[in-house]
């Protein structure tokens, strides 16, 4: 996401310079010596005008020049698109989640796993909000002071730490509720859950708002003192990567906020499927029924998992071929789906929730009742005030 306009301008940059340099190699021996050539800017050797440059190539100059923007420009437009239809499912999608788990599941804010779940759907409909939006525009769109990019920039962070840390209290909660029985009632009390929700937002503030304590890219003002005052106003467009720093990405968010989470995640619901499966072979029938409840619920988490693994690791990888192998390493149209796959996580959540969680179902299925209803009294309504509007006149 971040590092399109970067790697964009780069490719631009590097190809108009080949060629650029293609024609100052023609048209320097063009002139006599001592003259200035008009792209190189250097005197030139000699004149020959047999090694004049073929039409055809100049031609081809400029047609790959307009082809190129033109790719951009409709690549843009694309992504653009698809950014709107995804922050659009994202908000609706979650909106319907948290409605169904307050609206259609007794008790549920009562039972952990569902509070950590609104938790994580809050921060799906967050990111239709606003990470969507910033991403379209940190991309190079809008001119903004080094700080209040910087700022914009790390919200993104603090969304998809969110993400992560809601995801790691729920397998949390999954393996105390197995190993722990005894003490899980004591400990999985409506307060500890809510703290547990606050504690994962206060550490995603912390993590993702790390670059504004000093690892970022811009310099500070004390710094670019040397600048005059006329161009001191003139602030540079803002993307995602002219205020965070790549090892930042790679070093800290990536290898020590995502993956060091995963892998805890991924030990855990290893524990915990090989316990499961273990109590299934040994238990009587009537705690088989409990037991495989279990199971699908902790396969469906597991999914959501799983989903969320391989929709934002690749980006983060990008960000990591980007560091050691340079702008080149990472064409526009990879990292524009890139950016694509990790937003459509939070769009996919609620439809995993809706065919494999049986409580999540049924209270889709409530809601949707509950609206055919209002829609069929509403219409029963209107249909009224016309009929007595009809008798009035008459």
């Amino acid at each position: 996401m971040e590092c399109m306009p970067v790697v964009c301008a780069r490719i631009s940059a590097c190809m108009f310079a080949y060629k650029k340099c293609q024609l100052s190699a023609f048209f320097a021996k063009l002139k006599p010596k001592g003259t200035t050539d008009f792209l190189s800017n250097k005197p030139s050797t000699a004149l020959d005008v047999t090694q004049l440059p073929s039409r055809k190539f100049v031609l081809s100059f400029i047609t790959a020049s307009g082809c190129l923007a033109l790719m951009a420009e409709w690549s843009w437009v694309a992504y653009t698109v698809l950014e709107v239809l995804i922050a659009a499912a994202c908000c609706f999608g979650n909106v319907l989640v948290m409605c169904a788990v307050y609206f259609g599941i007794r008790d549920s804010l009562r039972e952990p796993t569902f509070c950590f779940l609104v938790s994580l759907a809050m921060a799906d409909f967050l990111v239709g909000v606003a990470a969507v939006p910033l991403a379209v525009l940190l991309d190079g769109w809008v001119s903004l002071i080094p700080e209040l990019c910087l700022l914009l920039s790390c919200v993104v962070l603090v969304l998809t730490q969110a993400s992560v840390l809601s995801l790691l209290a729920i397998a949390v909660d999954r393996y105390l509720r197995l190993h722990t029985p005894l003490r899980y009632k004591a400990l999985a009390t409506q307060r500890h859950t809510w703290i547990g929700v606050s504690v994962c937002w206060i550490l995603s503030c912390l993590l993702g708002f790390t670059p504004l304590f000093g690892w970022h890219n811009y310099s500070s003002p004390a710094s670019d003192s040397t600048n005059t005052s006329s161009t001191s106003f003139i602030h540079p467009p803002c993307t995602f990567l002219s205020v965070i720093s790549l090892p930042f990405m790679v070093y800290f968010n990536f290898l020590g906020c995502v993956m060091a989470p995963l892998l805890v995640m991924t030990l855990l619901y290893t524990r915990i499927f090989w316990s499961l499966q273990g109590r299934l072979k040994d238990s009587c029938p009537q705690t088989q029924a409990s037991l495989l409840r279990e199971k699908r619920l902790a396969c469906s988490l597991a999914l959501v998992l799983i989903l969320f693994a391989g929709c934002w690791i690749p980006l983060h990888l990008m960000n990591c071929l980007l560091l050691f192998q340079g702008p080149q390493a990472v064409t526009q149209g990879t990292l524009y789906t890139g950016i694509l796959l990790s937003h459509a996580n939070s769009a996919v959540n609620p439809v995993i929730y809706a065919y494999r969680i049986p409580k999540i179902q049924q209270a889709y299925s409530q809601l949707w009742r509950r609206f055919l209803a209002w829609l069929n009294c509403c219409h029963r309504k209107k249909a009224g005030a016309q009929i007595i509007n009809m008798q009035l006149n008459h």
